[in-house]
């Protein structure tokens, strides 16, 4: 018996009115299987005749994405969940890459058939909601039940090469050994450069759940390096074996590190990634390979410009701290160095002390907020010049020194400043 929202009966029974039924497949079953919660539920709908007639089906249950609909799918959003209704279809490679399919959908196509063309015996587990009864033709929850990741069919799965980096990440994130054969077949794909053939944010895609969702990464680089996917990923293999075994275990000890969201974690995880192609033109080409989001790329080089800061009792003054706040992130910072730094080095043992009193000051996020701004300079009577930047930064300067702590004080300060020039 597998448990999902109720509120999907009424969905369900809405469908047998209809003269359809519903099966329950993919990840969401995998999940509930490991007693992993699960927001995002694919359907497959048999019986239908056109998608417009489940689109139809659906609309009254919320607003209905046809996003999809080139590939028989129909994307609706409930409450928190994100369901993905499915036709059975057919997928015909005629062309390479990841786009190079033609979709035939056939609402009369058997069960195991259609489940066929999925990746993993794992994703190809299902529950049919109407006879309550598991459908798992392909043996996935013997695979699971023994951290086993085999392809479905061998013949489709070298068809799609994305399916190289979602081994790679399944592996990571469940803890699964790839079956010999499925080990072959990735490394088959590899040395044919098949990956070459993706777009660069797809294997991004693949890479970032590989990060943010495994408890040790390094299971998956171990086997993107066993794999020989440095073909690809060619900045690996300029690394000595000492220096890639360090990059790793830096990336399970960020892991266990969860005080950060999503967002601010994969910056760090692609900076740990980077640091060893450091300095910044390496890391910059390393960084481009992966993703074009100006966002990330600016994130991770702050981090990866600053990592070299030296760590001293002179760094625990405010205004040192104050400073470093200006420049980067502090908790960012510090996550970093927690996950690349010796525990035993003295720099290490600074780190504490850094955390606690950036949060005392109110710039463990952010900068210090200056009380002199530009609206001050004009109250006082002064016209926006070129003198304005100057005075501002001294100010600024003045009160990370601790020589004003409140506006009254800034602006006697500011007055002062202003009459010995």
């Amino acid at each position: 018996m597998i448990d999902y929202p109720k509120i999907l009966d009424k969905i369900f029974d809405k469908l047998d009115s209809n003269n359809a039924s519903a099966v329950i497949i993919g990840g969401y079953i995998r999940d509930f299987l490991l007693d992993i919660g699960s927001k995002d539920i694919d359907i497959e709908v048999y019986g239908i005749s056109s998608y417009n007639q489940l689109e139809d089906i659906l609309r009254e249950f919320g607003n209905v994405c046809t996003v999809g609909k080139s590939f028989g799918v129909c994307k609706l959003f409930i409450d928190d969940l994100d369901l993905d209704f499915t036709l059975p279809r057919i997928d015909n490679h005629i062309a390479s890459g990841h786009k190079g399919f033609e979709v035939c959908l056939d609402p009369h196509l058997d069960f195991v058939r259609a489940t066929s063309r999925r990746d993993f015996t794992i994703n190809a587990i299902a529950y049919d909601v109407k006879k309550r009864k598991m459908l798992d033709p392909f043996g996935g929850r013997e695979d699971l039940k023994n951290k086993i990741l085999r392809a479905v069919d061998p013949k489709s799965f070298i068809e799609d090469p994305l399916r190289v980096m979602r081994a790679l990440q399944f592996a990571a994130r469940f803890e699964l050994h790839l079956h010999p054969s499925l080990f072959s077949l990735c490394q088959d794909m590899i040395q044919k450069r098949m990956l070459h053939q993706l777009p660069k944010e797809r294997i991004f895609e693949e890479l970032k759940k590989l990060l943010l969702q495994s408890r040790q990464p390094s299971v998956g680089f171990s086997l993107l390096r066993d794999l020989g996917a440095f073909l690809y990923f060619d900045e690996f293999s300029q690394l000595s074996e000492e220096s890639y075994t360090l990059m790793l275990s830096h990336l399970d000890r960020f892991a266990k590190m969860q005080d950060l969201s999503l967002e601010k974690r994969l910056l760090v995880f692609l900076a740990l990634l980077a640091k060893p192609h450091h300095p910044k033109a390496k890391a910059q080409g390393f960084l481009h390979k992966l993703t074009a989001q100006k966002n990330i790329l600016e994130g991770v080089l702050k981090i990866l410009e600053y990592q070299d800061l030296l760590f001293t009792q002179q760094a625990l003054l405010d205004a040192n701290i104050y400073q470093l706040a200006t420049k980067i992130e502090i908790r960012l910072f510090l996550f970093f160095h927690k996950a690349t730094l010796p525990l035993e080095a003295q720099e290490y043992k600074l780190l504490a002390p850094l955390e606690q009193r950036a949060k005392e000051l109110g710039v463990y996020t952010k900068p210090l907020d200056p009380f002199v701004l530009g609206r001050d300079l004009i109250s006082l009577g002064l016209s926006p010049s070129k003198e304005f930047k100057k005075i501002l930064e001294d100010a600024y300067r003045a009160q990370m020194h601790s020589e004003f702590d409140s506006h009254e004080g800034a602006r006697l300060w500011l007055e002062e400043y202003l009459a010995k020039i």
